[in-house]
């Protein structure tokens, strides 16, 4: 696929993993292993009303295809634990991007392979996936299997949902035109569920390859999103989806010196002004993060330099209380590694300052963050990084602001 991210038992090689995060004011809440309790936690992280946090590995779990986990919360400790493992037949094999809650607290998520339909070289083409917890475990369903044909395949970002319950997502392949999709999965009359393609993607105007990152939803129930490839300058786009299902270009990346190819999702202010960061592209061609305003005008507030700032962003943005945002670049940082950084942008004036919090240094520090900060109910941030940590499987970090 297309570039896509405790046991926290306090002895005292989880202390010493710590200490590099910690002298950043960060921890580590978790090293993998890369066995039954998963690997390669590419996944941004979402919590319940008892705080606890869940997320995806790749890999690992009980048959190897990657698991959905769990980070119970005791005090300021966590303990992992995989809720479920993917066989890699018709559950589903390798989530990528996370979960979601709905209101009764189950779970939703994708993988990019596995699944029943479709023949996707034999793999599978992914699935949409239901997780419902019933007395002390978790009962898995798959609502929908990708067919890799008109409907795509391989979805490995997050979902969301809309207030009448229906789930939304993309793909980076298939479609109509081989080059991904808008899909919705909504609950059938009668029992199942039922995806539709909203948007199918041209490679065109309308860009091509949907993102790793969630879509957003405004208000009015439109959906906001980037491509990855594809628009006027072949470097990607900023797309909205009306509630009538109408596509509209909001904005064709140029690159250098501009901003290009998109990996991340979007977030927004109180003005309605999108947020992203973008792989490529800025003054120096080593990813930027941006600002598209309310009335269309794109403008980049940070380019990544070739020194220890970090480049190849891949991560969606989160704002703090203040309206300072936080992300995590995939690459650069530490000159020994280039393992990725930790950054939060300021606004100053008009004008926006980087300040790097973390650089990530390999084992037995993290390695690689691709996806963005989540915040918990006290503003704290948490993400992962898909390798490094004691076993180079991946680690839960956390800041506090």
């Amino acid at each position: 696929m297309k570039l896509r991210f405790m046991l926290c038992v306090w002895v005292a090689m989880a202390i010493l993993a710590g200490q590099s995060l910690a002298a950043s004011g960060g921890r580590i809440l978790y090293n993998f292993t890369g066995g039954n309790d998963g690997g390669d936690p590419a996944t941004s992280l979402v919590f319940d009303s008892a705080g606890n946090a869940y997320g995806t590995a790749v890999v690992g779990g009980d048959f190897g295809y990657g698991a959905v986990f769990e980070l119970k919360r005791s005090g300021t400790r966590f303990q992992e634990v995989a809720i479920y493992s993917f066989t890699g037949l018709g559950d589903g094999k390798n989530p990528y991007g996370g979960v979601i809650f709905d209101a009764a607290g189950n779970l939703y998520g994708t993988t990019v392979a596995g699944g029943a339909g479709g023949a996707c070289s034999g793999d599978g083409c992914g699935v949409v996936y239901k997780l419902t917890h019933a007395g002390n475990g978790w009962t898995q369903s798959v609502l929908y299997n990708f067919a890799g044909g008109n409907d795509g395949f391989g979805p490995g970002g997050g979902l969301i949902f809309d207030r009448a319950g229906n789930l939304y997502g993309t793909t980076p392949d298939g479609g109509p035109y081989s080059v991904g999709t808008v899909y919705e999965v909504s609950p059938a009359q009668g029992g199942g569920w039922t995806e539709k393609v909203i948007h199918a993607f041209t490679g065109g105007d309308d860009g091509a390859t949907g993102s790793l990152g969630s879509l957003l939803m405004d208000g009015k129930g439109n959906l906001y999103g980037v491509t990855e490839l594809g628009g006027k300058f072949s470097q990607g786009t900023v797309f909205r989806v009306a509630s009538s299902g109408k596509l509209t270009t909001l904005y064709a990346f140029k690159g250098l010196p501009d901003a290009g190819f998109p990996y991340g999702g979007l977030i927004s202010d109180a003005k309605g002004n999108l947020y992203g960061t973008t792989y490529y592209g800025g003054q120096n061609g080593l990813g930027s993060v941006f600002e598209l305003n309310s009335s269309g005008q794109e403008s980049v507030i940070y380019s990544f330099q070739t020194g220890s700032d970090g480049n190849s962003p891949t991560s969606t943005l989160a704002f703090d209380k203040a309206g300072n945002l936080y992300g995590t670049t995939s690459a650069g940082g530490n000159a020994g590694c280039g393992c990725g950084t930790v950054f939060e942008l300021t606004s100053q004036q008009g004008a926006w300052a980087e300040t790097v919090l973390h650089r990530f240094g390999n084992t037995p520090d993290g390695a690689n963050p691709y996806y963005g900060m989540s915040a918990d109910a006290q503003g704290n941030l948490y993400s992962t990084t898909a390798a490094g940590g004691l076993s180079g499987q991946g680690i839960v970090f956390a800041f506090k602001p």
